[in-house]
């Protein structure tokens, strides 16, 4: 009698964790003499489960790429995610680990197939994506997910002036709606970040919370911290009581 044949299981590719804290910057963050050494403290204080976005969309490609090579060996010392906004070319030339696609980017879809074209064989980043609706988010998801979505903005923030804030109950609309790691941006504190995993976010990102503090490693692994906290209550008391400090609109004290 011939021997049973074993059944062909798939091989299912191990999909990288995405971090919970992202540290986003701005032209005028990247552009001070201390940024290289600041961004190699939020990354080693954040390790893998921590990223650094490279967003300054006035700066050349060349020096985008300088500074992405430049924190290339930190990204593989402390295992942070460095992460481009929106230059596929950078990102994949400059070895970072992921490309944050914005509102006017091509499709994750494309931007995939894009940088499979240009490195037929080697990794190629993750890719995240910008959402600024539940409907921006489920058409993202649609065709190639992303590997994660930031979702913004939800608290008043300069990066936004004059614009209201969303609420944490936008957060959860997008949450609702697809089924993906989003990444909650916009105004977001250390304190808030309890508020934002209530209403579903994986993370957050924050841009002045990290890099306006006179420690910009410290205040990362303040974000981080608050976090933990909130995933080990949650792992000792599965019937928690939820976030408090917000109204039932997810407005809170900005005081």
């Amino acid at each position: 009698m011939s021997a049973p044949i074993a059944p062909v299981v798939p091989v299912v590719p191990v999909v990288p964790v995405v971090p919970v804290v992202h540290a986003v910057t701005t032209d005028e963050i990247v552009a001070t003499p201390d940024f290289p050494a600041a961004a190699a403290a939020v990354m080693r204080a954040l390790g893998p489960r921590g990223a650094v976005h490279l967003r300054a969309p006035t700066l050349t490609g060349r020096r985008l790429l300088d500074l992405t090579a430049l924190l290339a060996p930190v990204q593989e010392e402390t295992g942070a995610w460095l992460v481009v906004n929106d230059r596929l070319d950078v990102a994949l030339a400059g070895g970072a680990r992921g490309v944050q696609l914005t509102s006017r980017s091509m499709s994750s879809a494309d931007a995939a197939l894009a940088l499979r074209r240009a490195a037929p064989r080697a990794p190629i980043p993750s890719i995240g994506a910008s959402v600024h609706t539940p409907e921006e988010a489920r058409v993202a998801a649609a065709e190639q997910p992303p590997a994660w979505l930031v979702a913004g903005h939800v608290f008043a923030t300069p990066s936004h002036p004059g614009l209201p804030e969303r609420g944490t109950s936008f957060v959860r609309a997008i949450c609702d709606a697809v089924d993906l790691p989003v990444i909650a941006i916009g105004g977001v504190r250390a304190a808030d970040v309890p508020l934002l995993l209530a209403d579903g976010a994986h993370g957050v990102a924050a841009i002045r919370g990290i890099w306006g503090a006179s420690d910009a490693g410290v205040a990362a692994a303040e974000y981080l911290s608050v976090h933990d906290a909130v995933r080990d209550a949650r792992s000792t008391d599965r019937g928690g009581s939820g976030a408090h400090g917000a109204d039932s609109s997810g407005r809170r004290d900005r005081s």
